[in-house]
């Protein structure tokens, strides 16, 4: 028995290609052409999200072709099949938004089926729009299959006027218009020069956030995920995805090898610094729980509250994707926090060595415009912070990247919304106060159900230049593009009956980002009379289909909603099936 049988023989597939009782299963391969050589090979799935739906996920299906060519250049037989994506930009401000982040979990399922049901041996993942990054990673570490994720890449930025403009532009014109101050005409020239190719959204908003995760995290190679997707170049790094996940089966390092406490907090770190989207606060609990590691939203603050944030990128600051690729990427940003001493260098990595030992390539430095140096970062504090108090005793989390010292903290009374819809409405007709707490509830993970982002209503208001001088709580989500003192994910969400289901208009809310502060001014015993006056959920409109499935299984936001109980409770490993 040869070197390639012996690890044929302790690989998945082997229970549908070995012996003469999977003739019958052999037959269907030979009926897709395949040879007698690639069906005794290791079978790759390369699973992608690519599908119509929008620009992020167009470029998928070609970057898949090159992730084939590099398995079969290393000896694997590829077998590429797809699964959903909803995307947020145009789920988002209507119903379909609750589809979401339920998308995320059925992608991790979907996967996981695919995989379990044809017996693949290891995963390649593409993907490229919010929810479908961390998607395909949970479902590469519940597998706990050699896997290598890859990025679709960045959309690139629109230019209107000398300036670069991305789709949180439009968003916010919407409200400039419904203000008065941008014309019809205006508006429908910045909405066609917005999104002028394919790719995600340019910002560092949740797809970009996720994507330099997966760097960070280790399950990608060093700088895959720079690129915008119209560039060519990133064929080379989908056939070097494909070679290296074949290098991962011949050494058996699998996704929890490379997915450990430390990894998850070496990806807390880059999100924080990069002032990424509050979404992985949500995301980095989950994918941990597919491991069987406790890292919850508590666990993401404290590494945001001693990380500095030094990477200048929008809805914050000033560049887009692009721009970082050209300074250098993710490598360049974790040479600087191993400068600092806040990376665990130790980690390993889909390329089957160390991020030390990645990093120890890398020659570039951070160009002082889009990278700052670690030593004089843009903020001490990291660009994303968590809060607690008794409005939030399962904690809350804001992006604070871009706002100045004297906005991280708000005092104001509340002005309280059942729903996003009810609030757009009131932000549209300005049906609130400079100074108010805007409160929608009734929008987390079981009560909405599907915790929408709440892009629409933050948008409007910061077209009407009101961004600054009110803010925003919510047990729903907010868009990586948000910006704003815009507090998400409060604890217990209003269906569970939180703190937050009990306020009423005028409650005095107290919003801290330099102490983690969220409180209203209620006593104990009022939030107990109210409590015990409450009359329970909202009902939805969702008595069956997928989302009233997903309000039963969803979990603690904290914990990441997730919809199962995870490797801890697990009583097998797929791979060693």
């Amino acid at each position: 028995m040869d070197a390639k049988t012996d690890l044929k023989n302790r690989l998945p597939s082997r229970h549908v290609t070995e012996g003469p009782a999977r003739a019958p299963h052999r037959s269907y391969y030979y009926a897709m052409g395949m040879t007698d050589e690639e069906i005794h090979r290791p079978f790759v799935g390369v699973a992608t999200c690519w599908n119509e739906a929008a620009p992020c996920n167009i470029a998928l299906n070609r970057q898949a072709q090159a992730v084939k060519q590099g398995v079969k250049e290393a000896h694997g037989t590829p077998r590429e099949f797809t699964t959903i994506t909803v995307t947020d930009g145009i789920a988002m401000g209507h119903e379909g938004m609750r589809s979401s982040l339920a998308s995320r979990e059925a992608i991790a399922d979907t996967v996981e089926l695919t995989m379990r049901g044809h017996c693949y041996d290891a995963l390649v993942g593409l993907a490229g729009c919010d929810k479908s990054l961390p998607g395909m990673m949970m479902a590469m570490v519940r597998l706990n299959v050699p896997s290598v994720f890859i990025y679709g890449g960045s959309i690139l930025p629109g230019r209107l006027d000398g300036r670069d403009v991305t789709v949180q532009d439009v968003f916010e014109a919407v409200g400039q218009h419904q203000a008065g101050q941008l014309s019809t005409c205006e508006l429908e020239k910045l909405e066609r020069v917005a999104c002028p190719s394919a790719g995600a959204c340019g910002g560092q908003f949740t797809a970009n956030t996720m994507a330099c995760v997966s760097e960070a995290i280790g399950l990608a190679l060093l700088n895959s995920s720079g690129a915008p997707a119209p560039y060519e170049s990133r064929d080379q790094y989908a056939e070097a995805s494909g070679r290296a996940v074949m290098n991962l089966i011949e050494k058996n390092i699998r996704a929890r090898d490379i997915v450990t406490r430390k990894a998850l907090e070496n990806a807390a770190r880059v999100v924080a610094c990069t002032g990424g989207s509050t979404n992985a606060g949500l995301h980095l609990p989950a994918i941990a729980h597919e491991a069987g590691i406790d890292f919850t939203l508590f666990d993401v603050c404290d590494i945001f509250r001693d990380t500095p944030y030094f990477v200048d990128l929008k809805p914050g600051g000033r560049y887009v994707a692009k721009d970082l690729y050209e300074a250098g990427g993710v490598p360049v940003i974790l040479k600087e926090l191993r400068k600092a001493g806040l990376l665990h260098e130790d980690c390993m990595t889909v390329s089957g060595r160390t991020l030390g030992e990645e990093l120890d390539e890398i020659a570039r430095e951070a160009d002082g415009r889009v990278i700052h140096p670690v030593s004089n970062p843009i903020s001490k504090t990291g660009g994303v912070v968590g809060l607690k108090g008794n409005l939030a005793p399962e904690g809350a989390i804001v992006k604070i990247a871009g706002m100045s010292e004297d906005q991280l903290r708000f005092t104001g009374p509340a002005r309280v919304f059942e729903c996003e819809e009810d609030a757009f409405a009131a932000v549209q007709n300005r049906e609130y106060k400079e100074g108010d707490v805007i409160v929608i509830r009734n929008e987390g993970p079981a009560g909405g159900p599907g915790m929408r982002e709440m892009l629409a209503t933050t948008a409007a208001l910061s077209g009407q230049g009101m961004g600054k001088k009110v803010a925003l709580i919510t047990d729903g989500r907010f868009s990586g593009a948000t910006r704003g003192f815009c507090v998400g994910h409060v604890g217990p969400e209003a269906a569970h009956g939180g703190p937050i289901a009990l306020l009423r208009d005028g409650d005095m809310i107290t919003l801290d980002a330099v102490k983690g502060e969220i409180s209203v001014d209620l006593s104990d015993e009022e939030l107990e009379r109210r409590r015990a006056e409450w009359k329970g959920p909202r009902e939805t409109i969702y008595a069956s289909g997928a989302l009233w499935k997903y309000a039963q299984l969803v979990g603690k936001t904290y914990l990441g909603a997730v919809t199962h109980p995870g490797a801890k409770a697990e009583k097998h490993v797929y791979a060693d099936l």
